[in-house]
């Protein structure tokens, strides 16, 4: 059996799982950080024309309130993993949370759109470190069979942030004006940083991780470097076009102003259900069937005009699109399961180098094309990703039989 496909647990761990009820709590917590993150890595899709004409810059100029963070995170991931190697992983969460309600609260009170963009720098190593070392955690919080489950939960806080958090902080910026929106996201990590003191166990370090490991495991593990590439596909071509929903749903689609943040909870609403309907399915399959079906949606979104069309595709995109966190996840905890953080930080790092990836290339064709071509964009680049899984899909079947032989 080869490497990639090898069963076993993750490496074992010095300290004992916790009591059930404290483990379940611990991951609740983890689960709140995650929410809070992804709503101040995203809380700009929803606020890009009122920043924008605050400071006097286009909708791809403001973009960059996605791509600074997202490439920040990118590089952070893999540094915070290995830098914080020997530090109980406890205080390395708590602190992330607190930099990153700093930094929400610096984007409340900025002067001008480079004071933004340097408050969104912070919020990007809070992303990175705190999801690559999250990511690999639930493994010691709750007993094996409750794994799937507990991984399911933490990253339900993706969709989740779409459902409340990035929806609730549109509506804010449009009652109370955008430096609201920011401040309140920097109140909400207050809060996760109390419920993380108060919940999470002390989490000493299972192993340190140097920094070679991590290009041994691409080059070695054929199963995590097609689930880096996979990765890159999927997130840069999601937020290709979902960085400037907004100006599609009002351009193409023809909906009202008033109505994309209502539009965007039910976007997030179907995002949790596909959270929770992926569950613990096969992380290769789902991640095909939802390639494919993103590649469908974002062509017609982009193609079809009226509101109906454009609420249903919304809808549609937001189920297939929630699955695809928690799957990653789960792809590269199974392609590598004695390695897990640093898995995880591979498929964080590339994921937010994704994202910023995703919201610079959609950038330039809005700018340059105008608003349907972010989503086309992001329509060819998850075609490129189904065709990636079902290679990887097929080169798995056809594997299995000559390694148990």
């Amino acid at each position: 059996m080869s490497t990639a496909d090898a069963p076993g647990d993750p490496a074992p761990h010095p300290e004992p799982t916790p009591p059930p009820w404290k483990g379940r709590a611990a991951v609740f917590a983890v689960a709140l950080g995650i929410f809070c993150l992804i709503t101040s890595e995203l809380l700009p899709v929803g606020l890009l024309t009122p920043v924008g004409s605050a400071f006097g810059v286009s909708d791809g100029t403001a973009g960059l309130m996605v791509t600074v963070p997202g490439l920040v995170a990118g590089f952070c991931a893999p540094l915070v993993t290995v830098g914080s190697g020997r530090l109980d992983r406890r205080p390395v969460l708590c602190g992330l949370i607190a930099l990153m309600a700093a930094a929400n609260l610096a984007a409340a009170l900025a002067p001008d759109f480079a004071v933004v963009l340097a408050a969104r720098l912070l919020v990007g190593i809070s992303v990175g470190g705190f999801w690559a070392v999250a990511g690999g955690i639930t493994v010691r919080l709750v007993p094996d069979r409750h794994v799937p489950r507990a991984t399911a939960l933490v990253f339900a806080g993706v969709p989740t942030a779409s459902v409340l958090g990035v929806p609730a902080g549109t509506l804010l910026g449009e009652l109370g004006g955008w430096r609201a929106a920011f401040a309140a996201v920097g109140a909400l990590g207050v809060l996760a940083l109390t419920a993380l003191l108060l919940l999470l166990p002390p989490l000493p370090p299972a192993r340190a991780i140097a920094f070679r490991e991590l290009p041994a495991l691409l080059r070695e593990n054929p199963a995590v470097r097609a689930g880096v590439i996979v990765t890159s596909l999927v997130v840069t071509g999601q937020f290709a076009a979902y960085t400037f929903v907004r100006p599609v749903l009002q351009g193409v689609s023809g909906i009202a102003a008033g109505q994309v943040s209502a539009l965007l909870l039910g976007y997030g609403v179907a995002g949790v259900a596909g959270n929770f309907l992926v569950g613990a399915r096969d992380a290769y399959r789902t991640l095909l069937a939802v390639s494919a079906a993103l590649a469908v949606v974002l062509t017609l979104i982009a193609l079809l005009p009226g509101a109906a069309a454009g609420t249903a595709l919304l809808l549609a995109w937001g189920l297939a699109y929630g699955g695809v966190s928690v799957s990653l996840q789960r792809w590269m905890l199974h392609a590598a399961p004695a390695a897990a953080e640093a898995a995880t930080s591979l498929m964080v790092a590339v994921f937010n180098l994704a994202i910023a990836a995703g919201a610079l290339v959609g950038g330039l064709a809005v700018d340059g094309l105008g608003a349907p071509a972010a989503p086309l964009t992001g329509a060819a680049l998850m075609f490129l990703s189904a065709v990636t899984v079902a290679v990887t899909v097929t080169a798995r079947t056809t594997a299995a039989p000559a390694t148990d032989r």
